[in-house]
């Protein structure tokens, strides 16, 4: 259930964001993904991943857009979006853009933090003329897919390797095509 009474600000992260960046990051998957692997793999995949240098790199990129929602001054969850051809075959060329990463600390699931940012996408993706939008999402994530099929989003079909350290797992390619 959303809470409507949430003052939910969406920004761009900056490069003295990295810190709260990685902390959220390395939090948010954890929580999400901790029971899915082992230990040592979740820690090896948090600092390959979200390291506090590795996300410095991400934020000096000026093609490389990441968004935190803000819930009375504390990052609540955060988008990353990077303009990319999918590295699967499209029916036509399009100017695509990939939505890499949504997450979303615990505290803040169920309160329209995910939704305010799926929103910003769109506008984000309306504002950048781009025609085809695409992410990756688990194979066994249920509520993510769930989520992503309600903005319209559905499963191409191609499936790609994402290990998590030494643990094997499976991302499925979702995606959906803008009117234009």
């Amino acid at each position: 259930m959303s809470d409507s009474s949430l003052n939910i600000t969406i920004r761009r992260c900056a490069p003295e964001d990295a810190a709260a960046l990685s902390k959220l990051a390395q939090t948010s998957f954890f929580d999400t993904f901790h029971d899915t692997c082992t230990a040592a793999d979740m820690e090896d995949f948090l600092q390959q991943y979200y390291s506090e240098k590795q996300l410095l790199k991400e934020l000096e990129d000026p093609e490389d857009f990441v968004f935190f929602a803000i819930v009375d001054g504390i990052p609540a969850g955060y988008l990353r979006l990077l303009p990319a051809r999918p590295p699967f075959a499209m029916e036509h060329e399009y100017h695509a853009l990939e939505l890499n990463r949504l997450y979303i600390d615990k505290h803040f699931l169920g309160q329209g933090v995910a939704q305010a940012l799926m929103s910003f996408f769109g506008e984000f993706a309306a504002a950048g003329q781009y025609l085809y939008l695409w992410l990756g999402v688990w194979e066994h994530n249920y509520r993510a897919q769930a989520f992503y099929r309600k903005y319209g989003f559905s499963f191409t079909g191609y499936t790609h390797p994402f290990p998590v350290g030494g643990t094997p797992q499976t991302d499925q390619w979702w995606a959906k095509t803008i009117a234009g």
